[in-house]
């Protein structure tokens, strides 16, 4: 079974930048979607950005035009580069993808202004 390690997170003021890694044990390769999602305290986890086999990727619109997803097959890994982070960013950040994999601890983000 897969198991994923996310990794990046930390704490940055306001209009700064983080990027996230995911890391698989095993080969990404075939899964239909990669997917960031986060969870702030007392929300329900929220799907962030994900990119398809094909190469297309959706975002959230509160992240659009300062979130970008990649992913290396190479590396099994994947990337959530985020830019002009905002407060309401913060959350503990997963990763999984299409089939769903086991979740992993996740990484914190904590936005301060």
């Amino acid at each position: 079974q897969v198991q994923l390690v996310e990794s990046g997170g930390g704490l940055v003021q306001a209009g700064g930048s983080l990027n996230l890694t995911c890391t698989a044990s095993s080969s990404i390769i075939n899964f239909k979607t990669l997917d960031w999602y986060r969870q702030a305290p007392g929300k329900q986890r929220e799907l962030v950005a994900y990119i398809a086999r094909s190469g297309f990727t959706y975002y959230v619109d509160s992240v659009k035009g300062r979130f970008t997803i990649a992913g290396n097959n190479d590396k099994n890994t994947m990337y959530l580069q985020m830019n002009f982070l905002k407060p309401e960013d913060s959350a503990v950040y997963y990763c999984n993808g299409d089939p769903e994999m086991p979740w992993g601890q996740g990484t914190q983000v904590t936005v301060v202004s």
